[in-house]
C-alpha cells in the first residue's frame, strides 16, 4: 500500500539515495524494489504478529545507528508515535509524517490524514507535502510497481507447470480470528468456480495457515482439481503464482495486496475492516460485504467484546452467492465496488 508513494518518491527524487526500514516478514518483497537502495529490517513489537520484536532497547540503539547515514529527509508512512520517535532518533532534519496517533512534537512536517481515504492515498498525499506540490486525486491503476527478477521466475516455473491454466486461487486465511470467514464458505466457493469455469483451485497460505487450508482442501469435492501450496512458497515466489493466477478469491490479507500489486484480478471478502481504507489497491478487483450498523468498525487488533473469539457477524451475513456473483461482476467486466475488467475465465 506504500509502493505507489515510494513510486512518485524516487520519480521525483531520481538522484536520492532512499532507504527503506520494514519488518523481517517484508524484507524478501522489499528487497525486489527498484524505487529504493538499501533495505533495514526492524521488527518493532506493536507490528509483529508472530514474530515478538525487538524490545525497545534494542529499538532506540538501531534508531540511533541510522545517525551514520546523514539523512536529509525522514518519512514515516505508519502513524504511529512510537515510531515517529524512532524516527526522530534518526538524526534527520526534515522529519515527516501523520499525527494520528500522537507524536506530533516529533515531526517537523505533517502529512494530511483522511480517515475516510485509502492507505495508499495517505501514504501518496505525505509525499506531495513533502515535496511541496499541490496534492492530486490518487487512483489505482494498471502499473506494476513491483518487478520480479527472471531468476525468482524460473525458480518458480516448476510451482506453475503444476498448475497449468485456467487457475483460480484461495486464500482462505484470515490471518486472525476477527477476520476469518468460514472455510466451509471458500470451499464451496473453489467448487462452484472449478465446476463452472473448468480450472484448478490453487490453495496458498503460509505454513501456520495449514488447519485452514487442510480444512478447505477436506471440504472441497473430489472431482476438483486442487495444488496446495500452503508453506511452499516464500514471498517472491508467491508473486510469481498469483501473476499467473485468473482469479484471486481472498479476505482482507496481505496476499490480497501482493496479488493486487502483480495485477491479478481479486475477490476479496471483507468483514470489521473497511475496504476505503485497506481494499485491494487495483482497479481489477470486487470487494464483498454486508452493510450492518456496527460494520466497518475497523477494530483488528482490539475487537469488540461481542466479537471476540468467534466470527463477527459483518463476516457471518457473507453468503457465497454473493461471493461467486462478484466473480462474474469482475469478469464480465459490470460495475462494481472498484471499477475495471478483465478477460473472463474460459467456462467449461
Amino acid at each position: 500500500m506504500t509502493l505507489p508513494a515510494l513510486a512518485a518518491l524516487r520519480q521525483a527524487l531520481p538522484d536520492a539515495r532512499i532507504d527503506l526500514v520494514v519488518g523481517s516478514w517484508n524484507e524478501p518483497l522489499a528487497r525486489l524494489l527498484t524505487v529504493v537502495d538499501h533495505v533495514e529490517t526492524v521488527d518493532a513489537p506493536w507490528l509483529a504478529r508472530e514474530q515478538a520484536g525487538a524490545g525497545y532497547l534494542e529499538l532506540t540503539r538501531r534508531a540511533r545507528r541510522w545517525r551514520a547515514g546523514h539523512y536529509d529527509l525522514a518519512l514515516n508512512f505508519e502513524g504511529d508515535i512510537r515510531s515517529n520517535a524512532l524516527m526522530a532518533l534518526s538524526g534527520a532534519p526534515r522529519r515527516a509524517g501523520f499525527t494520528i496517533k500522537g507524536g506530533e512534537a516529533l515531526l517537523t512536517e505533517h502529512g494530511s490524514w483522511n480517515g475516510h481515504a485509502h492507505v495508499a492515498v495517505n501514504a501518496l498525499r505525505l509525499v506531495d507535502a513533502v515535496l511541496g506540490r499541490p496534492s492530486e486525486p490518487a487512483s489505482p491503476d494498471d502499473r506494476r510497481l513491483l518487478t520480479i527478477p527472471g531468476a525468482v521466475r524460473s525458480k518458480a516455473q516448476h510451482v506453475l507447470d503444476r498448475i497449468g491454466r485456467p487457475a483460480i486461487g484461495i486464500h482462505a486465511s484470515g490471518g486472525r480470528a476477527i477476520k476469518q470467514w468460514d472455510s466451509a464458505h471458500f470451499a464451496e466457493v473453489g467448487a462452484r468456480l472449478a465446476r463452472a469455469r473448468g480450472a484448478t483451485i490453487v490453495l496458498t497460505g503460509s505454513a501456520g495457515d495449514r488447519p485452514e487450508v487442510d480444512r478447505v482442501k477436506a471440504a472441497l469435492p473430489h472431482d476438483v482439481p486442487v495444488v496446495d501450496l500452503a508453506g511452499a512458497l516464500d514471498l517472491p515466489h508467491l508473486a510469481v503464482v498469483l501473476e499467473h493466477l485468473s482469479l484471486f478469491v481472498t479476505g482482507d490479507t496481505g496476499p490480497m495486496h501482493l496479488a493486487a500489486a502483480m495485477g491479478t484480478p481479486i475477490v476479496a471478502i471483507f468483514g470489521p475492516s473497511d475496504p476505503a481504507n485497506y481494499g485491494p489497491w487495483t482497479p481489477r478487483a470486487r470487494v464483498v460485504r454486508v452493510d450492518i450498523w456496527c460494520s466497518p468498525c475497523n477494530r483488528i487488533r482490539r475487537p469488540p467484546s461481542r466479537c471476540d473469539g468467534h466470527t463477527p457477524d459483518c463476516l457471518v451475513g457473507v453468503d457465497v452467492s454473493q461471493v461467486c456473483r462478484a466473480v462474474d461482476d469482475l469478469l464480465c467486466g459490470g460495475p462494481g465496488i472498484r471499477t475495471g475488467a478483465s478477460s473472463p475465465l474460459p467456462s467449461a
